[in-house]
């Protein structure tokens, strides 16, 4: 099912069928250097069974992501459910295939993503949980208009929370 569509990308739900696909992106070492290890194929199962579940009980999760020009997955990029500080907070995520950075890709599918989640979700407010050294993804929350709120440890792991309110444009704290 097709989620969103931007000028050169496609964001559709995850199907079993994408597990080899997304594990280009996923196993590899530098793409997922702020995660505890790269993906295997178990790890890529896993990660597309929860985002199934994630349509069916929330109504949104990851998409994997395609680039329209080749018809080839790329990534994934879309919203989730997260607990932050004991409060529900929905997240933009992406992964963007390495060999791809740099071309403004996980911006636009990002913006897409925070459309949806304030136009069909009613969101009120939009995060994205970043390392503090993983700067790639620091830009790209920025360029989606989005401030950094905080700095905690969450998980165990120090974490930037960047985020944006509806018709604010930045974070109120």
């Amino acid at each position: 099912m097709l989620a969103l569509e931007t000028e050169r990308l496609l964001l559709r739900e995850m199907g079993l069928h994408d597990v080899d696909a997304l594990l280009t992106t996923f196993s590899d070492a530098a793409t997922m250097r702020f995660y505890p290890k790269p993906f295997d194929r178990q790890m890529m199962q896993a990660w597309v069974e929860w985002n199934i579940r994630g349509y069916a009980e929330r109504g949104f999760g990851l998409w994997t992501l395609i680039l329209k020009e080749s018809g080839e997955v790329i990534g994934d990029c879309g919203l989730v459910g997260q607990q932050v500080d004991g409060t529900d907070e929905v997240e933009i995520g992406y992964h963007v295939r390495r060999d791809l950075w740099g071309q403004g890709l996980a911006t636009e599918a990002a913006q897409a993503c925070r459309d949806y989640g304030f136009r069909q979700l009613r969101c009120d407010r939009l995060i994205s949980l970043i390392h503090p050294a993983n700067m790639a993804s620091r830009r790209v929350a920025e360029k989606n208009g989005m401030t950094l709120a905080k700095e905690f440890i969450w998980r165990g792991k120090p974490t930037c929370v960047y985020a944006i309110r509806q018709n604010r444009g930045q974070d109120q704290r």
